[in-house]
Formats: C-alpha cells, sequence, structure tokens
C-alpha cells in the first residue's frame, strides 16, 4: 500500500468543478463567530460538491486570510451568498422549494440516521453559532431538525466536525442510496 500523490486523485480542475453537478444541498450558516470554522465549511463543501453556502448575519466573508487558512482555496469553488440575517436565508430559500433542516437538538429532532432525503430533494441544512446554536425563531420556521446522536459526556460537537458527519452522511444517501 501506498500515499496516492494528488495527480492521481483525478480531482476536477476549478472550471470542470463549476460545471460540474452538484448536490442540492445549501449550508447556512447562523451567525457563526469563527472564521476558522467558516474556512472548514468552505472546504467541507467542496469535498462533498454541495450547492452553495448561505452565509448569514455576523458570519465572515471571503476574502478574508482567517477563512483562507482552513478553505485552502475552497472559497474559489464553492457558490456563496451573504444574507443580512438567517431568517432572511430561510426564507429565500424556502420560496427556491427547499428543505429547512435545523442540525439542533430540539424535542420534537429527527435522528440523523434516521433522517431519509429523497435523491432529488433541494435541503437547506442549518448549522448555528458556536456558543447559542441556531437561532430560536429559525429552528420554528424550519421544516425539521436533525440531531446528530452523540454518546459521550458532552452536550455538543464543534460545528466544523458537525458539518463534516451530516454532509457526509446526506450526500451518501442522496448519491448512493
Amino acid at each position: 500500500m501506498r500515499k496516492l500523490k494528488n495527480e492521481e486523485l483525478n480531482r476536477p480542475d476549478l472550471d470542470q468543478f463549476k460545471e460540474s453537478e452538484k448536490t442540492p444541498i445549501v449550508l447556512v450558516l447562523d451567525n457563526v463567530r469563527s472564521m476558522h470554522n467558516v474556512g472548514s465549511a468552505f472546504r467541507t463543501a467542496d469535498a462533498f460538491a454541495i450547492e452553495s453556502i448561505a452565509l448569514c448575519g455576523i458570519t465572515a466573508q471571503p476574502p478574508h486570510r482567517e477563512i483562507h487558512k482552513t478553505a485552502l482555496g475552497a472559497t474559489e469553488s464553492v457558490e456563496w451568498k451573504h444574507y443580512k440575517n438567517t431568517m432572511e436565508a430561510c426564507k429565500s430559500l424556502r420560496d427556491e422549494g427547499y428543505t429547512l433542516m435545523a442540525i439542533e437538538q430540539v424535542d420534537d429532532s429527527i435522528s440523523l440516521e434516521s433522517f431519509k432525503p429523497s435523491v432529488d430533494q433541494k435541503l437547506a441544512v442549518i448549522f448555528g453559532n458556536e456558543v447559542f446554536g441556531v437561532e430560536e425563531e429559525v429552528v420554528a420556521f424550519a421544516d425539521n431538525s436533525i440531531e446528530i446522536p452523540q454518546f459521550g459526556t458532552k452536550h455538543s460537537l464543534n460545528i466544523s466536525v458537525s458539518i463534516g458527519v451530516v454532509l457526509w452522511d446526506l450526500v451518501s444517501k442522496m448519491r448512493f442510496g
């Protein structure tokens, strides 16, 4: 066994990637304060070829050196838009036919492994602020909530970890059945 070189990975170049079919998921960042988390979100969005990212409220926007540190160029490959607040983004996405799913611990949440998106379903997955989570108003407006099962003593995961876990699960279900 040997590690593959980058040129052996057969990844698309920037133009090919931009023209490629994307998984119909929009990543909504609700007032995310860490620029490293924002950069990580871009990098993960690129890895899973999702449609776009909605940067809401205080969430930092590219170009920024701190975002670039973790995004490693993904701000160039992933489409994004900034919204004044998260409700504005959610209303717009609902009007475009997206199902709004807050990633949050709520009384009626669906456990991630139980959530079954349809192959052609358009999803907007909403990740909240590192301290306060998804805004109450946004949780109430969402179509439902997905919760990542956890078995330890801590009550949450870092947002960048949560994004990776949720996107991998959703993309694998939507692309591979």
